[in-house]
């Protein structure tokens, strides 16, 4: 957190041009701002950087949002050692109402996780229509059908996605594993989220990877 308390202070050192993507290139090239970035992420720096510019240049609403903001967000990623490529599910730069916002992707809190080295083993993953014969939500007891008849995570049908189970094992033996419909996770997105509704945010994007998070959380 100190690094970057640095950073936003470095931020706000930096004059900032008219222009949003001009400015955010500005701030980048800064010799401040590149320094803390070292700090943080040292020879990944340059990658790092030009994976900032590439997120922003392929989101035309990301390139309107206050460029300083962008940067925090992406300093956030760096100090968890994040990549923030969205296709990846990591970590995400999202706008919303003209500045960026930090997010983490479930893949990031699983990627975390591990580091930890408490787990011994980790999964997540939708579950199909044709892949679950029961679920009692009161005893958490769950029925999978014989993998030998699923098609449809094979034919890549993410429109017959009905819920999402993830679970752990950690190295002192503890082991835990849930389920969430498909309708619950999304109602606790249309709860919780504010940007539930706005068709720039990741829930209206890629709802199925939202309600993966919504669970591991």
């Amino acid at each position: 957190m100190a690094k970057l308390n640095e950073v936003a202070q470095a931020l706000d050192k930096v004059p900032v041009p008219a222009v949003a993507v001009s400015s955010l290139e500005s701030l980048l090239k800064s010799v401040n701002i590149k320094a803390k970035f070292e700090e943080i992420l040292g020879k990944k720096t340059p990658g790092f950087i030009s994976s900032i510019l590439t997120v922003a240049n392929l989101n035309k609403d990301l390139r309107t949002c206050d460029p300083k903001t962008v940067i925090a967000s992406a300093a956030i990623a760096a100090s968890l050692d994040l990549p923030i490529n969205p296709s990846l599910g990591f970590a995400h730069i999202v706008p919303y109402k003209g500045r960026a916002q930090f997010q983490m992707g479930w893949r990031g809190f699983v990627q975390l996780g591990i580091r930890s080295g408490q787990y011994e083993d980790m999964n997540a993953s939708e579950v199909y229509e044709d892949e679950i014969e029961s679920w009692n939500p009161i005893t958490g007891e769950l029925k999978f059908t014989d993998p030998k008849n699923w098609k449809m995570r094979d034919e890549g049908k993410t429109d017959k996605v009905v819920g999402f189970m993830a679970s752990f094992k950690l190295l002192n033996g503890f082991h835990k594993s849930a389920y969430m419909t498909k309708a619950q996770a999304m109602a606790h997105g249309r709860r919780f989220s504010q940007s539930f509704d706005s068709d720039k945010g990741m829930w209206k994007k890629n709802p199925n990877a939202m309600c993966l998070k919504t669970l591991i959380k």
